[in-house]
């Protein structure tokens, strides 16, 4: 406590962001403060603490602070480095089930709505998320199937008159590819779609209704039978208005609960005065206070791609509501009240989310408790078993993945604290070695990979375990590497697949752990992520090579035209299962080429 006691004495009174480290160096937690001096304090002294506070100020052994002009640059560069170093006492949200959205551009000449996952901020607009037993196909059907619009993702050029396709023929799109309607009435048809999908369903409900009144009569009950389905479907989102609320709110209600170790958020989701449903996150959380840790996490969650409601609500205290609003303004372009309520309607929306919340942390206890035995408690125990240096936070794992020496490819895939950091996967492509050398292979990629702890140590940090998909003379061809760079400061260990053996630097004899040992099971995942993430990449390269080979082979079809190919169908299968006439609607396509194409296809045996 020598150095933090000191430190303590000096600390500024301005606004900033500090940094916790254990005795390894390892940063631990990372806050902001309106006054670093009263805010760093609270830890060291005897103020009410959650036992996660006290276990984490037990593991702080020094500690460093970056004075900012103004809480909002604290709150920016406390989330940088979050985002940075993700450190385990933050909360950390891991990419979690997400909810289809239907989307659509405005700006196109003729918008299409297509489904995503994603938030973007590209400018189009967005309506979700659906859940709760609505179904986002179902609404894009009645969408397009009321209002008429366009059901295909082809790019339209106003100027260029395309042969319409089945859809216009069965009376399911008015064909604005071969100009058969206006940019005026189409845009009008969208607009009415886009009120439909903001509250206003009476026109639509009439419409289906009388469209399966008459299928009735004409006896086409299969018809008659999808305009009911439609009609229950906008039945279920009727059903999920509020009375209470006005139609335009656009919400989301937030709840946090904790029992001093864990912790959970709930959030119920309110789009255009109706509920559309809700999800809830678990963690362990180092904050002091119910403001503090709902601060946290709406700074986590909303800087992510996620829709921005117009209001964000909770009925306990949100720590610097106003920055938070306009941090969020800042980095996103859309602009959001933060509001702590005490009564009224969003009230007992804030309640209704606090019910939830508390019921999920009685559930979700067990599991997290389970999830730590997987993870951060299996790397403390791994560093005992096999008498590792450092503390494997950060695991690297390393395979090989090639079919008679082509395509060779290697993958790296990151767990930190035992969990898999999919956006520091990297995959390379073998360049130097000949035929199908396991050894070479491994050498040439940890060779990069070492090289890049100099040349991008943001983008490659330090390792503290690197693993090796391979049995003992693979971990001997890596060695070399490690000692031709002069590493010795970074773990290496081999975990091979046949009898799942340990081999470690220095040893001849493996570890055996038992198969139910949670070490294990965590050397397992990791190693097999490694396995999947090569073979998937190995799959592309040997799919990529097959399509060119096959495109190149069909009289005029250029680069362009490929391209187009490409983006319509995807990849080989996509082509192998299009019809001539689905050929035909790629831009650039007309009968020739597309018949040249199939008979391609045909004489490769592929159709």
């Amino acid at each position: 406590m020598g150095i933090i006691e000191d430190k303590l004495k000096h600390l500024p009174e301005n606004p900033g962001v500090y940094v916790m480290l254990d005795a390894g160096g390892q940063i631990i937690y990372v806050g902001k403060a309106k006054n670093l001096k009263n805010r760093v304090r609270q830890y060291f002294f005897n103020t009410v603490k959650t036992e996660k506070v006290m276990a984490m100020v037990k593991n702080i052994a020094d500690f460093y602070y970056i004075i900012t002009p103004s809480e909002i640059d604290a709150l920016s560069l406390e989330n940088n480095l979050i985002k940075k170093h993700k450190p385990r006492y933050n909360i950390l949200l891991k990419d979690d089930k997400t909810y289809p959205y239907l989307k659509i551009d405005l700006k196109d000449a003729y918008p299409t709505f297509s489904i995503t996952r994603k938030i973007k901020k590209d400018g189009a607009r967005y309506f979700g998320p659906y859940m709760g037993g609505v179904s986002v196909r179902a609404v894009l059907e009645t969408v397009n199937l009321v209002f008429g619009l366009r059901p295909c993702d082809k790019k339209l050029n106003p100027e260029k008159c395309l042969k319409p396709c089945l859809n216009y023929h069965i009376k399911k799109c008015f064909a604005p590819c071969a100009l058969l309607i206006s940019k005026e009435e189409y845009r009008e048809k969208v607009m009415r779609a886009v009120d439909f999908l903001s509250g206003d369903t009476s026109d639509t409900e009439k419409f289906l209704r009388e469209k399966m009144l008459l299928a009735s009569e004409r006896e086409e009950f299969e018809l008659a039978l999808r305009y009911k389905e439609n009609l229950e479907g906008l039945e279920k989102i009727k059903l999920k208005r509020i009375t209470a609320l006005n139609k335009f709110l656009n919400a989301d209600i937030l709840a946090y609960r904790s029992n001093g170790i864990y912790a959970t958020v709930n959030v119920l989701f309110v789009r255009n005065g109706r509920m559309m449903g809700g999800k809830n996150f678990s963690f362990e959380s180092a904050t002091f206070t119910d403001g503090e840790a709902l601060s946290e996490f709406i700074l986590r969650y909303y800087i992510k791609d996620t829709e921005i409601p117009d209001e964000i609500i909770s009925g306990q205290e949100i720590l610097d509501a106003d920055i938070l609003s306009k941090y969020i303004k800042e980095q996103t372009g859309k602009s959001v009240s933060v509001l702590s309520v005490k009564q009224g309607v969003r009230k007992q929306l804030a309640d209704m989310a606090g019910v939830n919340a508390e019921e999920h942390l009685e559930t979700a206890v067990d599991k997290i408790k389970h999830k730590n035995d997987m993870t951060i408690t299996a790397c403390k125990t791994l560093q005992e078993k096999l008498r590792l240096k450092n503390y494997p936070r950060r695991m690297e794992c390393y395979d090989i993945s090639n079919i008679s020496g082509v395509d060779k490819v290697g993958s790296m895939v990151v767990f930190i604290d035992g969990e898999p950091d999919f956006d520091s996967y990297r995959r390379f492509k073998i360049k130097t070695v000949e035929g199908a050398d396991d050894y070479k292979s491994h050498q040439e990629m940890m060779e990069r990979r070492l090289e890049r702890l100099i040349t991008s140590p943001e983008k490659f940090p330090k390792p503290d375990l690197v693993i090796i998909d391979g049995g003992k003379g693979q971990l001997s061809s890596v060695k070399e590497i490690f000692d031709k760079k002069g590493v010795t400061d970074i773990d290496l260990i081999a975990l091979a697949e046949r009898e799942e053996e340990i081999f470690t630097v220095g040893n001849s004899v493996p570890v055996i752990l038992e198969r139910r040992d949670y070490c294990l099971k965590m050397l397992q995942r990791i190693r097999d992520e490694a396995h999947r993430f090569a073979i998937t990449y190995h799959r592309t390269l040997r799919g990529k090579r097959a399509l060119s080979s096959v495109l190149d082979g069909v009289a005029g079809l250029g680069k362009e035209k490929k391209r187009a190919l490409i983006e319509k169908f995807k990849d080989l299968s996509g082509i192998i299962s299009a019809s001539v006439e689905q050929i035909k609607q790629v831009n650039g396509i007309g009968d020739k080429i597309a018949k040249n194409l199939i008979e391609v296809l045909t004489k490769e045996g592929l159709k």
